[in-house]
């Protein structure tokens, strides 16, 4: 069986992080290495929406640092993409246009209903066609990812403002957040879920709800989920009843308390209550009393991708710069980037 080594760079919200792994067409990709760096992308855009230029300084040396070990790792192709925050920020272009010139990575952008047809795809070919139809959610740090379908692509998937860290900021500067201000912004993501929530569902009721995503993995640790080194095959679940209480708990506690949970990152404290309430409002808007927590993902799916489209020829993503739900169907790209200058 011939394995190629292919590496992922996924620029998100909150941390820019490489993955590299082994991998061939119909089989099960496997982790070699992974590389994080907390960057904060999203605190870095300017009140006229901008990144600014330390922020895009920061992106660009990691990128560099990260494509070269990309390449000494032995890597074939490196697939960069970056997420929420460089698609809403206002000079992504240009961004994108200095990442290439300076480092050679041909950073794409991924639409949001594109990051969450792509993440679907991975929680498809982890539970198999007897799951039926699925129903998942993915919270990140600038978006929340729905998506519902009984095939490999949804047949709804969308992509809403309503991140961990994108609310923390917006609605919960204090540390603790005030109980005032967590039961405001829990009747406002009620309201801001309501219509979605309806078209996810108006596709179908699902056979299994499924959770990815960094936010829920810790969410559903705190709840009482095996740790990470039981293994992704350890099946883990987070229910609606567990949630709540955990809110009445995390949201008295300070940031600093918070991250010493077990399952809670210090980059990670400072947002795990809008990621909650989010995840909660989330799952009351579709009725799910539970979601089982897939350990695959986007970039997951993005090598899933990447392995069909050497086989049928077509484009490995669709990307958009600046707008989170919808993708340029009839301009395709391919996310291919050289992992050296």
């Amino acid at each position: 069986m011939f394995y190629v080594r292919l590496g992922v760079l996924d620029v998100g919200s909150n941390t820019v992080h490489l993955l590299v792994v082994d991998a061939h067409r119909g089989g099960h990709p496997t982790p070699m290495s992974s590389t994080k760096a907390a960057l904060r992308l999203a605190e870095a855009i300017d009140d006229s929406g901008k990144l600014t230029r330390r922020g895009a300084d920061k992106l660009v040396d990691t990128v560099d640092e990260f494509a070269k070990i990309a390449a000494s790792s032995g890597c074939a192709d490196l697939m960069a993409f970056a997420t929420s925050a460089v698609r809403d920020a206002k000079n992504s272009e240009e961004v994108l246009a200095r990442v290439l010139a300076e480092t050679g990575v041909n950073l794409q952008v991924l639409s949001g209903a594109n990051e969450s047809r792509l993440t679907f795809l991975a929680v498809r070919r982890w539970y198999g066609w007897s799951a039926g139809r699925i129903i998942n959610l993915d919270i990140g740090g600038g978006s929340l990812e729905l998506s519902n379908g009984v095939d490999e692509a949804p047949e709804v998937a969308m992509s809403l403002p309503l991140g961990a860290g994108r609310l923390t900021r917006e609605w919960l500067p204090d540390d603790p957040p005030g109980r005032r201000r967590v039961a405001m912004l829990r009747d406002w993501l009620d309201n801001e879920l309501a219509a979605s929530a309806a078209a996810v569902l108006a596709a179908g009721e699902p056979d299994l709800a499924v959770a990815t995503s960094k936010t829920f993995r810790s969410l559903a640790r705190l709840t009482g989920a095996a740790p990470s080194g039981a293994g992704p095959r350890v099946k883990r679940t987070l229910t609606a009843n567990g949630l709540r209480q955990l809110i009445s708990f995390i949201s008295r506690m300070t940031t600093a308390d918070r991250a010493e949970l077990e399952g809670v990152s210090a980059e990670r404290a400072p947002q795990i209550v809008a990621g909650a309430l989010v995840a909660e409002a989330s799952m009351r808007a579709l009725s799910l009393e539970y979601v089982d927590i897939c350990p695959w993902a986007l970039r997951e799916g993005i090598i899933l991708r990447r392995l069909d489209s050497e086989a049928d020829g077509t484009a490995l993503v669709e990307t958009s710069v600046g707008d989170a739900g919808s993708t340029n169907s009839d301009r395709p790209t391919p996310a291919r980037s050289r992992g050296t200058r």
